[in-house]
């Protein structure tokens, strides 16, 4: 193996973590909007097929690790993998975003149903590739966590450019055609995709060759009923995803149909700005902050309360009629609280994997983090299923879009109101239920964790 990382694989790394995560939110946080609102698709049947799609996606990612693990080309085994993904992805995503004008009803439906489940596979194909490419280029140590670091860093960059801009940049390329517009966007985006990861794929080699351990179904479930803490944790991330994801699928909605006025998209993007910043300020400056007077476990606590609290002012803004200005205050509380949780849920699962190691003498590091892909996408599924069944049973369509607010009324407006923020605020208020019921590891069980396994570590050496 070379001796060091150069600089410009670290930058082909993160440019590809930028492109790949923009294809992925592009797809997964507009695709219901796109279809149901723009086109006119049935709510009821997007919500089912986003559900299916993301579960079977989630399902579908051990199956790719397999066959990554077996591929064996003088190009490496992940790097055709990540390619061919990409460029399928590509085309599948500018056919989900151009949906022929011609197709309405069960037609459309179906041609939803077909390419976002392909979607799904595409990405996949790729996605579990580019994680997984990491060891083959890398040192184990500060030069491989730094890298790993780099790329979630990256994605997340990318991730929330999209959704900040998505809605600014379908407007303006449409000239307020929405369907034109997402055709557009998404040509810019999957160019953008490309370009980066050709060049990742140019760029990196892998310098030796690693033994991939892949993780089955049955492991995944397996090792997280033989593990209540990763099973609290599981739980948790569920519970957490849900309710923010409710709110980040009806976010536009309210919007465009509550707040209303020519110029809904501009307040959306600016509520996207504020609650993105606040996450991604939360992640990197926020979290230290707090650690170097808390501990983690005080941490998660205050930010499950924390956001709680949030969507406490959310509710009593949205339900009192105050100006929409007055919703960056709930937020910038709520969005901070996410980023808190994100890091915090990654740290608790690796010691939930130390606590397995500890109870059964089993080290299931790969299984555990698998589940972590599983639930979240499990969460996805389940938000975008109550999102769309708030869309069908509150009549939400453009059929009730006009040029100022106040577009709902009555029991449609009320349905809305309650699903954005009393529905999330009690799924927050159960997680802080089951963590602090369930997850006992502390600093201090951390830490004779520890110790026993360090001392059978040594009486094995």
């Amino acid at each position: 193996m070379e001796t060091k990382l150069n600089g410009k694989e670290k930058i082909a790394y993160g440019l590809g973590a930028v492109g790949k995560d923009m294809m992925f939110m592009l797809a997964t946080s507009y695709v219901l909007y796109y279809y149901q609102d723009v086109l006119g698709a049935s709510a009821w049947a997007m919500g089912i097929i986003l559900l299916v799609a993301r579960v079977f996606d989630a399902f579908n990612d051990p199956l790719m690790g397999v066959i990554a693990a077996k591929t064996k080309t003088r190009w490496g085994k992940f790097r055709p993998w990540i390619l061919i993904g990409t460029i399928a992805n590509l085309l599948v995503t500018l056919l989900l975003f151009s949906a022929p004008p011609k197709l309405d009803g069960s037609g459309l439906v179906v041609y939803a149903a077909v390419f976002y489940i392909l979607w799904g596979v595409t990405y996949t194909m790729a996605d579990i590739p580019f994680w997984s490419i990491v060891p083959a280029f890398t040192k184990p140590g500060p030069e491989r966590e730094n890298l790993t670091q780099l790329g979630r860093t990256c994605a997340t960059i990318g991730g929330a450019v999209v959704t900040v801009a998505t809605m600014m940049c379908v407007m303006a390329l449409g000239r307020g055609d929405e369907r034109r517009g997402f055709s557009i966007f998404a040509i810019i985006i999957s160019v953008f995709t490309g370009l980066v990861i050709s060049y990742f794929a140019i760029t990196v080699r892998e310098k030796s060759t690693v033994d991939m351990k892949t993780v089955s179904i049955k492991d995944m479930f397996k090792a997280l009923f033989s593990n209540d803490q990763a099973l609290t944790m599981a739980l948790t991330i569920i519970l957490i995803n849900s309710a923010f994801y409710i709110t980040a699928n009806l976010a536009i909605y309210y919007y465009k149909y509550v707040v209303g006025g020519a110029g809904w998209y501009q307040n959306y993007t600016l509520f996207a700005v504020v609650g993105g910043a606040s996450q991604a300020l939360s992640m990197i400056f926020v979290f230290r902050l707090l650690r170097r007077f808390m501990r983690a476990i005080t941490v998660f606590k205050t930010a499950l309360i924390g956001a709680v609290v949030g969507y406490s002012i959310f509710t009593a803004i949205v339900f009192t009629g105050l100006p929409h200005q007055f919703l960056y205050i709930p937020a910038v509380i709520i969005f901070t609280c996410n980023g808190l949780l994100l890091v915090l849920l990654t740290i608790f699962l690796a010691d939930s994997v130390d606590y397995g190691e500890f109870k059964t003498g089993n080290r299931e590091e790969s299984v555990v983090f698998s589940i972590q892909t599983l639930v979240v996408k499990f969460a996805s599924g389940i938000s975008a299923l109550v999102a769309s069944a708030c869309i069908a049973i509150f009549h939400i369509s453009k059929d009730t879009s006009h040029s100022a607010g106040n577009l709902l009324t009555g029991s449609d407006l009320l349905g809305l109101q309650v699903t954005i923020t009393i529905i999330p605020m009690l799924i927050f208020a159960i997680a802080c239920f089951v963590f602090i019921r369930h997850y006992k590891l502390t600093e201090e069980k951390m830490k004779e964790i520890t110790d026993v396994l360090q001392e059978r570590s040594h009486d094995q050496s």
